[in-house]
């Protein structure tokens, strides 16, 4: 989404009667007309309709913000906001370590982790997994191997989250949060696709959510965006039930758009058990989750 159509979205959420303004009339569309927002934000119509039309360059910091506060931005959106007003002009990438899918492709090649990120998280002795910023699991430790089981069952190159979330059966039933999960995955793929306008495989991974999930397509058009960074998280493990965990998301320093994602069981409860039965079964050794 370009900085119009993020306009226009964000626009369509805000009430003429929670912005101060009158709300009488019959309205053709939902929140603020163009020439009611110009006029909060104390811009010319024209400049306005042109900023949505892609045809105005460079807005000022001063336009941007005083439209944040017409929008009601908070400070993820409003960062947003102001990458999508100056993107990056750059030809396609794709993650360190990975090869872009030629024509026809549908899968990536295996992805490079390094030797010593993966003695690390033989290490950890909670799930911990190491992702991209576009939720593609490229390492992760055998017993989150275990704990991912459903999500492990999809074919060699797939294993991406937002994937298993909106595309796989199993993705509603695992996730117990399902609804919150889906909503924060959508705002934080469109911040990354604001971050890396030339990604392909981001792109084509929004465009196959947007056309086989209406769950996915409506959250999109919303044009929320999200970044977390920790907070909790509940699964629904097929052998050893309902699982509760605090994550903490951690960017790999050296190694651009990887994270490093460890989940620790909450603890008085019966997830500490249940995650001691599944490390029984981590035997299997370490190996990347994709290729």
């Amino acid at each position: 989404m370009d900085l119009g159509e993020f306009l226009q979205a964000r626009r369509a959420l805000i009430t003429p009667q929670s912005a101060g303004l009158r709300g009488g009339g019959r309205r053709r569309v939902p929140g603020l007309r163009r020439e009611e927002l110009a006029q909060l934000a104390g811009i010319s119509v024209e400049y306005y309709q042109r900023l949505e039309q892609g045809r105005a360059r460079h807005p000022s910091e001063e336009v941007l913000d005083a439209l944040a506060e017409v929008l009601r931005l908070d400070g993820v959106e409003r960062a947003h906001l102001h990458v999508l007003a100056r993107p990056a002009r750059r030809p396609g990438t794709t993650a360190p370590g990975r090869t872009a899918p030629g024509p026809g492709t549908t899968a990536p090649d295996s992805p490079a982790v390094r030797p010593e990120l993966v003695r690390l998280l033989e290490q950890v002795k909670v799930p911990a997994v190491v992702m991209t910023d576009r939720f593609d699991v490229l390492a992760l430790n055998p017993i989150a191997r275990r704990l991912f089981v459903p999500a492990a069952a999809l074919p060699p190159g797939a294993w991406n989250l937002a994937r298993f979330l909106f595309l796989a059966p199993e993705g509603r039933e695992f996730y117990v949060e399902w609804e919150e999960i889906a909503a924060a995955t959508v705002g934080q793929l469109r911040a990354t696709a604001g971050l890396h306008p030339g990604d392909r495989e981001l792109a084509d991974l929004i465009a196959e959510l947007r056309t086989h999930s209406a769950a996915f397509a409506r959250l999109w058009s919303r044009a929320d965006v999200e970044i977390r960074t920790y907070g909790t998280k509940s699964f629904r493990h097929p052998a050893v039930g309902t699982l509760a965990f605090t994550y903490e998301t951690l960017d790999l320093t050296g190694d651009d758009r990887r994270r490093l994602v460890t989940l620790t069981p909450v603890p008085d409860g019966p997830t500490e058990a249940a995650l001691q039965l599944l490390a029984t079964w981590a035997e299997e050794p370490l190996t990347p989750a994709v290729g």
